[in-house]
């Protein structure tokens, strides 16, 4: 075990070298750092060894990669342990000591499902009015079964879930899942004890609000232009931080509003959420939290109403606060002055500001705002981006609700690769793209019952998520004229 940690700290220092390749000064060194130990947190709390299991057309039996198999459905010819092989012996099915969900505590046993079990399952659980079985196969930690599906998901898996609790208690665990193979139903039974949570020797409170504090000071610092070309200097110039103050709170404010946002709608659905870790950046003070869902998420809307939460709460307060801005009079008459170019880095500013300044914003024009227009600004960039569409950020779950898994899949690597060519032009996409694709690509963990779609009214507030952090990052294209609003090229 400790050989495996020195390999973790190892390896993620050689997937985080490129930071240092591209650091170009001692706060990009800082960021770094900080991402390296966000890396290693990571593995502390969402790590595991997970396998499944697939045979192949001559009954043997091989071991496979479960993120493969859940998103994939493509076969690994590596060769395993023979300590993980799965084996029948006495009638009892041995499955992997893995679990289908991450984070989850690891056994060095294999676990048995009786034979028994399975012909209960089979033959007194499932039948024609709910799930009809064809065939079955060990699945990590527990057996998949395979037949058709009889009628709505919802009601099978609640006449399901009915009939096992009855004849087993709270000894299993049902997912009904869609088979990326074939985009068929199954069904998967698990013991609930492959469900219990990994022990962790650190409080994970401590290492969130560790991770708390150094955002904080990258928020107050990116509020503070003097010192954020010589990072050494801050130490010498602690009285500057108070004038970042104002801009780091309100910032901060937005961010809470999120993480409020899914506290409160994950208690009205009855999931358990981790410790939010808020990730510091240097260009923009954070890139949100890292939000982990510790419990399992009963279906594809209950992920929508969750993943929406947050994002929405902090797109509302932050264009309010946003639109104060231009309200607003400037400080003391004065404000910060700004080039009229900001405002083509992003389609919704853009249209706000030329919409609210009229014939001032002009291009080349220089223009005298309240501050709280780009406090509230870095506010709503960072739900945006937050809001990509990409493994388990409020996008990619969003997506996922939506669209299902094999669907989200692929938007997650096509997100993965603009966001690569983006990193050669904005430092900010590169700093993403690397957190995104080592802390975040995924998988998203299954859901009890991933085959129902959600309520119209529900996925018109995803896709109006997605829209909105869409217009955040998109540039402006068009001219800032004497016109009130042009859209000449």
């Amino acid at each position: 075990m400790q050989l495996k940690r020195k390999f973790q700290t190892l390896s993620s220092v050689a997937y985080l070298f490129p930071f240092l390749l591209k650091a170009r000064r001692m706060s990009d060194v800082f960021e770094t750092l900080s991402f390296i130990l966000l890396f290693q947190w990571h593995h502390c709390f969402s790590s595991g060894h997970r396998v499944s299991q697939d045979r192949d057309d001559s009954g043997s039996t091989e071991m496979v990669d479960s993120e493969n198999k859940l998103e994939n459905g493509d076969d690994d010819d590596d060769d395993d342990d023979d300590d993980d092989d799965i084996q029948e012996k006495d009638g009892d099915l041995e499955v992997s000591s893995g679990s289908p969900l991450p984070g989850m505590k690891q056994y060095g046993e294999l676990i048995k499902v009786p034979k028994a079990t399975i012909d209960i399952l089979r033959d007194q659980v499932f039948g024609f009015d709910t799930f009809f079985v064809t065939g079955q196969e060990p699945y990590e930690g527990g057996v998949l079964f395979k037949g058709n599906l009889r009628g709505k998901a919802t009601t099978s898996y609640e006449k399901l879930t009915k009939r096992m609790q009855d004849k087993f208690g709270d000894q299993y665990k049902l997912f009904l899942l869609i088979n990326p193979e074939d985009d068929k139903p199954v069904a998967v039974v698990v013991p609930k004890q492959t469900l219990l949570p990994e022990s962790t020797a650190v409080p994970e409170w401590f290492a969130a609000g560790a991770f708390g504090l150094v955002t904080l000071f990258t928020l107050l610092l990116r509020n503070v232009p003097a010192l954020q070309s010589n990072l050494l200097s801050t130490f010498d110039n602690l009285e500057m931080l108070k004038e970042g103050l104002p801009g780091a709170l309100v910032t901060t404010f937005v961010l809470v509003s999120h993480e409020v946002g899914h506290l409160l709608v994950a208690r009205d659905i009855g999931v358990k959420l981790g410790v939010p870790y808020f990730v510091p950046s240097w260009q923009i003070g954070s890139f949100g939290a890292i939000t982990r869902i510790v419990s399992i998420v009963s279906n594809r809307q209950d992920l929508l109403k969750l993943a929406v939460a947050g994002p929405m709460a902090g797109f509302l307060l932050g264009f309010t606060l946003f639109l104060l801005g231009f309200i607003l009079p400037p400080n003391d008459g004065i404000g910060i002055v700004i080039d009229s170019a900001i405002f083509h880095e992003s389609f919704l500013a853009g249209g706000v500001a030329k919409l609210l300044l009229g014939d001032a914003l002009k291009e080349g024009a220089r223009l005298s705002v309240n501050p709280l227009v780009l406090w509230a600004w870095a506010g709503l960039l960072i739900n945006a981006i937050n809001s990509i569409p990409a493994g388990e950020l409020d996008g990619g779950r969003i997506s996922f609700a939506l669209w299902g898994r094999k669907v989200s899949t692929r938007l997650t690597g096509v997100t993965l690769a603009l966001l690569g060519v983006s990193s050669f032009f904005s430092d900010v996409a590169f700093y993403w793209a690397v957190l995104l694709f080592f802390l975040q690509r995924g998988p998203i963990a299954p859901l009890s019952e991933e085959i129902s779609e959600p309520e119209n009214k529900y996925i018109g507030l995803g896709i109006t998520v997605l829209l909105l952090g869409l217009l955040v990052c998109l540039p402006y294209p068009f001219p800032f004229t004497t016109d009130r609003m042009s859209f000449d090229l």
